[in-house]
């Protein structure tokens, strides 16, 4: 099933307004990192509890939070969490051998008992097992990142793996400006978003690379340019269909997967619109720049067609 047929869209003399537009994206998402000074960790990151309360109608936050800044809880948040009567409050690791969930429980049910407070459930994690899952979080993407690497300089030729990784890392780094420019906070689910992001990415831009490979063979006397942009038609159908049907669940997962999913699911969405825009304006812009550098009309997949 072709969803749009024939297009002659000249997506690579587009190339250089959409790398600046891309440069500025992750340029704002980089100083709004400096001046945070890094991502917005969760406390599964940075250490400390987390604990969530229901009460039996909506709950006063102001309220909550002056009385809960008299038991000097130290650096805390205090919000809604999904409905009204849900609070989740969350408290950096303390140096302390007071137990913060019950000082807050038992805070609340002395000066909000008409409320009912409820204790829903309660986290906590110690600042050395945060550094470390925020080690590995980080780890586990570049791994993910050098091994695509590998696999695509294997799958098809270096050049391609440079523009793969190219678009990976372009998708990654505009999806956390915006994490950093919003304030939304980066958990485990976030980093399970970003390998996603990652996952999701590179497959689209394995069908453009392989369809690119299989008109290298063919075409053989039209320029890379030409290859490139039939290439990226062939492929715009299969495109749309793939990126319009994963972006429809994942929105409806936005607006109604409530609070908990919200960052996870925000970090799906722009993954999914990023990623399509990086297949096509990042990843295969950079193989054909590096061939242009090279200074030779060989084209990329040539020498090692034979093999294969």
């Amino acid at each position: 099933m072709e969803f749009i047929k024939s297009t002659k869209i000249d997506f690579l003399g587009k190339r250089r307004p959409a790398m600046i537009i891309s440069g500025l994206l992750i340029l704002a998402g980089i100083i709004s990192l400096v001046v945070k000074g890094g991502p917005n960790y969760s406390i599964d990151f940075v250490g400390g509890s987390e604990v969530h309360v229901r009460f039996n109608r909506p709950a006063p936050i102001d309220d909550i939070r002056k009385a809960l800044g008299e038991v000097d809880l130290g650096s805390s948040e205090i919000k809604h969490f999904g409905a009204e009567e849900d609070i989740l409050i969350r408290v950096e690791q303390q140096n302390t051998e007071k137990d913060i969930t019950q000082t807050i429980l038992t805070t609340l049910q002395n000066k909000f008992p008409e409320l009912e407070p409820t204790l829903l459930s309660a986290e906590s994690v110690g600042p050395k097992i945060g550094k470390e899952l925020r080690v590995s979080g980080i780890l586990a993407v570049l791994v993910s990142l050098v091994l695509i690497l590998i696999y695509i300089w294997f799958r098809f030729e270096f050049v391609f793996g440079i523009g793969a990784i190219a678009a990976l890392f372009h998708d990654v780094l505009i999806t956390l400006g915006l994490f950093s420019l919003l304030d939304y906070e980066i958990s485990l689910s976030v980093v399970a978003a970003f390998l996603t992001i990652v996952g999701y990415s590179l497959n689209d831009t394995i069908v453009i690379f392989d369809r690119i490979r299989e008109n290298i063979k063919i075409k053989r006397r039209e320029t890379l340019l030409n290859i490139l942009n039939l290439s990226i038609n062939q492929s715009l159908s299969r495109t749309i269909i793939t990126s319009l049907t994963t972006l429809f669940v994942v929105l409806i997962l936005f607006v109604n997967g409530g609070a908990v999913l919200h960052t996870f699911s925000f970090a799906l969405l722009v993954g999914v619109i990023v990623g399509t825009y990086s297949s096509v304006f990042i990843a295969s812009p950079v193989v054909l720049e590096w061939n242009n550098r090279q200074g030779t009309s060989q084209k990329p997949g040539k020498t090692s067609s034979k093999k294969r």
